[in-house]
């Protein structure tokens, strides 16, 4: 376990899928990450896959291979290549057992850095192949929601800054997996650049948003004085989650780059939407930050 700290907080992330376990503020005695084992993990990271894919496969140049849901980068232990006080990098690369999965040689590296608001995050994907690269990434933070056991579930609002006149969300059906149908609808109780909580909402699974130049999603009450704000510039699609006929007392806000399959047939995967393209020997870096109150 590596933990990081500076003057306001501490944050706690487990070389098994570089997967944040902890955050505090430090003068508040609560944890603003979810750790239950209603739901066991807390924050896993999602590549080279978003979500399920059709028959947990896809298709490489007229090779099925297969893929599991969120990719596989959760089960693998990084290696830690810088580490300072308040900030660390944990760092995955491809291996023969990756490559029957995903016959790429990519490397990741995750850096955490506390900040004086928060904690920003940093993904560096790398293609160090001679073929060009297609990739999903994604972060699965899971949230404490009441935060700080203040108010209940149905109290809290998502606040979209810029606030948007209407925003749709993917729909989702059940295969018995979520997957996506192909069609759009408008989000649940959404009114005026908020969206009011509660669990039917979720009573299919994810509500993806597009990202329609939303710049943050700030998740409050006015039951706490406390929040939690994410950033979003660097996402294509932010997804919510919680699991659905559980009540569950926490929230998931994702930032996608790629979208989990439309429901049908294993697709090839450089022609997979709404994947990112990386050509060979070039990088891409995706960043966001958790500010919080």
């Amino acid at each position: 376990m590596q933990i990081i700290e500076n003057k306001s907080f501490k944050a706690e992330i487990d070389e098994k899928g570089a997967q944040l376990t902890h955050l505090y503020k430090k003068g508040v005695d609560f944890d603003y990450i979810w750790n239950n084992n209603l739901w066991p993990k807390h924050a896993p990271v999602l590549f080279p896959a978003i979500g399920r894919s059709n028959d947990e496969s896809y298709l490489y140049k007229g090779q099925s291979y297969q893929m599991p849901q969120h990719g596989f980068v959760s089960d693998y232990d990084f290696e830690v290549i810088a580490k300072q006080t308040d900030s660390v990098t944990l760092q995955l690369m491809a291996t023969k057992e990756t490559k029957i999965l995903y016959p790429f040689n990519f490397k990741l590296a995750i850096t955490f850095r506390l900040t004086d608001l928060g904690l920003h995050l940093s993904f560096k994907v790398t293609n160090n192949d001679t073929k060009t690269m297609s990739f999903s990434l994604g972060s699965h933070p899971a949230f404490n929601v009441p935060i700080d056991e203040q108010g209940e579930f149905s109290d809290y609002q998502i606040v979209i800054t810029p606030k948007i006149d209407q925003l749709n969300q993917f729909d989702i059906i059940k295969k018995p997996y979520p997957f996506r149908s192909g069609s759009k609808s408008l989000v649940p109780n959404y009114h005026n650049g908020i969206i009011d909580l509660n669990y039917d909402m979720f009573a299919k699974g994810l509500i993806i948003l597009e990202n329609y130049g939303i710049e943050s999603l700030k998740l409050r009450s006015d039951k706490s004085k406390h929040s939690i704000k994410l950033s979003l510039k660097d996402f294509r699609y932010v997804c919510l989650w919680t699991k659905e006929d559980a009540n569950a007392p926490f929230l998931c806000i994702e930032p996608f780059e790629g979208l989990p399959d439309i429901y049908g047939y294993p697709i090839d995967l450089m022609e997979k939407p709404d994947n990112d393209i990386l050509l060979a020997n070039n990088s891409k870096v995706l960043a966001y930050d958790i500010n919080l109150k």
